[in-house]
């Protein structure tokens, strides 16, 4: 007999080689309906397979993360199994589950896949899972599954078998298609009641851009119709709100192929967004005492040798920069955390100085993948909030509280509010990725974790997400629309000043280490911004859009009090534009409601004479014809509270 514990600490006796199933049919057979997947002492595995050992046991529904994307991973072998009976020689690369739903990167050869063609796959695959076919695992000898894969032609098979170790080869099966799988995969294709295939997209296999592009198809499956058109709504609400056409729109940014993909130039509008932004953190982190320093775009090389950087990122960075001096050599900066050390050192510290706050708005450069470049959320050239903290071990804690509680200053500020905070721990078996003594990051770790517990933030951890020099607490934002986004970070990091040699002379008049913490509320300003587009729809909260008010005259009669207006609003620091066209006035209402202008002041013959002005809120009409000393004070009230958008 072996004990099974339960979530809730429950402990039950099975014998040897009972199944998750076995377990869930014996507390309930509705429960063995519903459950998708196991998770035994950590780890998700299928339905079926035996424990052998004491372990703990958790059956995981629709309803968990892992239920979803294991039904995700078994709906792109269910797609591939319906894109193997409509075109026979189809060969396959990678098909995993994602954040929301799945994909399958596949070779046609001469053929291709329209958006028609994904309705006939999706009736296909509706088909094939009515079959209820069950997904069974087998173990294959290495010698097999090439062997397999050989007669099928399956290159790309083939090449990932190759590098697989004999005896850890796994197939999975389910109705007439075979796969080379680690699993897990739900019980059977009758749990998939609704499919859609949503996107075709281009990847290059192993998106190397030498290798050949092969063909991805997008799709996302539900237990039940009703939450797939759920989501699909969603999903045109998001298209709506996507900030590439929105940024376009309300003029904030552009790309040019003669700058350079993946480097967004900001408009007058954009930029002036950009800069209330910085200004607000900035006067946030100026009151609790950071100090502003400002880096060049390039360093020598050597100084991200020394940092790390080099060794760990110089592949995916733009190729140094070669000058005119022998052997010398320059890159554009990756990171601003090594060119804020060397500023520490200009100065020798007592640990009476400690701690010091550098922070600094620092655009910083990396080389993406052509294919992996998507508007301003991921891009070649962006700028980090960046602030570095050098503190005293015993003022670690104190000082990534503050930084918590900076964060969360910024999220509430601009209606973020849904959020969980990710701890990104080291992996708990390949260490080789990381730099640093067990006992550094243990203290680090140690720290993020507490101070998380002391805040009472909502928190998960995932084993395998730190940074090379650090654990970190990552704080992943839903918005409206439900999306996760990763926005700020804060990052514990006792290896940078062990490799700069950065000291202090402590109170034992012996020199010390200090701790560094990386922080970034904003993460990038390009990142936030794209996130915060599409969380409100481009309708900005008052105190930070570009343009708080269009004046509209509607006639030229109206045009010299227009400009009186205006400037009796900008002398009250109001942003406001006139809007001058020879056009009628109902055009220039629909117009400045498209450009999302919170109010709009309709100036005629009446106001004019009264010197009152009419004014309307964005979505919402009329709201009254007032002083302008009102409207003044209205906007004000309104900028002041920082209320979110409406």
């Amino acid at each position: 007999m072996i004990n099974i514990t339960f979530p809730d600490g429950a402990v039950r006796q099975y014998e040897a080689g009972v199944t998750a199933m076995d377990i869930a049919k014996s507390i309930s057979e509705g429960l063995a309906r519903k459950v998708l997947a196991a998770k035994v002492n950590g780890q998700v595995t299928d339905m079926a397979r035996p424990i052998t050992t004491d372990s703990t046991l958790q059956l995981l529904t629709w309803t968990d993360t892992e239920g979803k994307s294991t039904m995700w991973h078994s709906s792109a072998h269910l797609m591939a199994e319906a894109l193997e009976s409509l075109y026979p020689g189809v060969k396959f690369g990678y098909g995993p589950a994602i954040e929301n739903g799945f994909y399958y990167d596949i070779d046609l050869g001469d053929r291709t896949i329209s958006d028609e063609d994904l309705r006939k796959i999706e009736t296909k695959m509706v088909s094939l899972a009515k079959e209820n076919s069950v997904y069974e695992r087998k173990e294959v000898s290495k010698e097999d599954a090439l062997k397999y894969f050989t007669e099928k032609g399956d290159q790309y098979k083939i090449e990932t078998i190759n590098e697989l170790q004999d005896g850890s080869i796994s197939f999975y099966t389910q109705g007439n298609f075979t796969d080379l799988c680690r699993g897990p995969h739900i019980p059977n294709t009758g749990f998939i009641k609704a499919i859609k295939l949503t996107n075709i997209a281009g990847a290059y296999w192993r998106g190397n851009e030498k290798n050949k592009m092969l063909t991805r198809i997008y799709g996302i499956t539900y237990p039940n119709q009703k939450e797939l058109d759920e989501y699909l709504h969603l999903l045109e609400e998001a298209k709506k709100r996507d900030h590439r056409k929105l940024g376009k729109e309300l003029e904030l940014f552009a790309f040019s192929e003669k700058v350079g993909l993946g480097l967004p130039l900001w408009l007058p509008k954009g930029a002036m967004l950009r800069e209330r932004l910085q200004s607000f953190l900035q006067k946030a982190q100026t009151d609790i005492g950071y100090l502003p320093v400002v880096t060049p775009h390039i360093g020598n090389k050597n100084l991200y040798i020394t940092s790390g950087h080099y060794e760990k990122y110089g592949k995916d960075s733009f190729q140094p920069i070669h000058t005119p001096e022998e052997g010398e050599e320059f890159m554009l900066k990756p990171m601003n955390c090594p060119h804020h050390c060397e500023i520490y050192k200009t100065s020798p510290k007592s640990y009476k100085d400690l701690p010091v706050r550098f922070a600094e708005f620092g655009t910083v450069y990396r080389y993406e993948q052509h294919g992996e470049l998507h508007g301003l959320t991921r891009v070649r050239g962006f700028t980090q909030d960046d602030a570095h903290l050098f503190c005293r071990p015993d003022q670690v804690k104190d000082e990534f509280l503050k930084v918590i509680d900076l964060v969360l200053y910024v999220f509430n500020s601009l209606s973020f509010t849904d959020f969980t905070a990710q701890i990104s721990l080291r992996d708990k078996e390949d260490r080789s990725k990381y730099i640093g003594t067990d006992e550094n990051w243990n203290l680090a770790e140690q720290a993020i974790i507490e101070s998380a517990a002391e805040k009472g933030l909502k928190t998960v951890t995932e084993y395998g997400e730190a940074a090379f020099y650090g654990p970190k607490l990552d704080f992943m934002v839903k918005d409206a629309l439900g999306r996760k986004w990763q926005l700020g970070t804060i990052q514990v990091d006792y290896n940078l000043p062990e490799r700069f040699e950065l000291e202090y002379i402590g109170a034992d008049n012996q020199k010390h280490r200090p701790v560094m913490i990386h922080r970034a509320p904003f993460g990038s300003l390009e990142r936030f911004i794209a996130v915060l587009i599409e969380h409100c729809g481009g309708k900005f909260p008052l105190w930070l859009t570009p343009t708080q008010v269009k004046i509209l005259p509607i006639s030229e009669k109206n045009q010299e009090y227009a400009e009186k207006i205006a400037n009796l609003l900008k002398n009250a620091e109001i942003r406001a534009e006139i809007d001058d066209r020879n056009e009628k006035i109902g055009k220039k209402i629909r117009e400045t409601e498209l450009a999302k202008v919170p109010y709009m002041l309709v100036l005629g013959e009446k106001e004019a004479t009264d010197n009152k002005v009419a004014v309307r809120r964005q979505a919402k009409g009329d709201i009254g014809v007032m002083d302008l000393e009102q409207f003044i004070e209205l906007v004000k009230e309104e900028v002041a509270s920082k209320r979110p958008f409406e």
